[in-house]
């Protein structure tokens, strides 16, 4: 996905990205929420301007705009940050913006992919509580993400998923477990449609919000190494959580 595009093109991108941030629970694989094992290749990298929330009876919250960028820093070694700016629109209360937790990590594919053999990384995440928790914008404590990702090419198709524990402190909540598996079809290199099948376990002590659901999404090339990626959860869960969710991104690779 690394091709060639202008230096026009590239600095009417950061001149975009950069204003858009001036004037105003992440995360997954963009657009879903599924990760897959494979890095960025060596001395390239990728770079998201995001916007992802939920909308349920509670109330409107999420991220946007918000910045991902990840990097080859290794051989088969990826560095990633997260910096979104959140929001929160409680029902009936004080609506808020402002700068979020900060998401870090690294990804190690320690196995590669064979005609037998998937695909096999570990990608570790810190979330940084720089959110202000208070106004729900942030998770008030340090979180820790240990997930282990999977994924196998056959022809056009991609399936790639796995399981990550949540290591998740403050007043009320407790540990929980993300497992998710995504199939994808690849039209071209830069244009693909997928679907992803994921349940994570109860995060709070006193309430059961365990949630299996359904995301439909894909990503539609616009311009060189550009592109649009999409993804959304009607609210038609398979568990009884009704909601409206949302990932919408520009993507660009160098």
């Amino acid at each position: 996905m690394n091709l060639l595009f202008s230096n026009k093109t590239t600095v009417l991108f950061y001149t975009v990205l950069f204003f858009l941030v001036l004037d105003k629970n992440i995360y997954g694989g963009p657009p879903f929420r599924t990760d897959d094992p494979v890095p960025v290749p060596y001395l390239s990298g990728e770079l998201y301007l995001f916007s992802t929330g939920v909308t349920d009876n509670g109330g409107t919250s999420g991220v946007g705009p918000a910045i991902e960028f990840n990097y080859g820093i290794l051989p088969n070694t990826q560095f990633h940050i997260v910096a979104p700016l959140a929001f929160s629109i409680p029902k009936g209360e004080t609506a808020y913006a402002g700068y979020g937790d900060t998401e870090v990590g690294v990804k190690y594919r320690f196995v590669d992919q064979s005609s037998v053999i998937p695909d096999i990384a570990a990608f570790p995440l810190v979330e940084v509580p720089t959110g202000n928790a208070a106004r729900n914008l942030g998770n008030g404590k340090t979180q820790l993400y240990l997930p282990l990702w999977l994924q196998k090419d056959i022809g056009k198709w991609t399936v790639y998923g796995g399981s990550g524990y949540w290591i998740n402190p403050g007043n009320g909540n407790k540990n929980w477990q993300f497992t998710g598996i995504l199939i994808q079809y690849n039209f071209t290199d830069n244009f693909f449609l997928g679907i992803e099948l994921f349940h994570q376990t109860s995060s709070v002590i006193q309430t059961d919000n365990a949630y299996t659901g359904i995301h439909l999404g894909g990503g539609i090339p616009i311009a060189d190494s550009y592109q649009i990626l999409f993804s959304s959860d009607l609210g038609n869960g398979i568990t009884s959580y009704k909601h409206f969710a949302y990932y919408l991104g520009l993507y660009h690779t160098f």
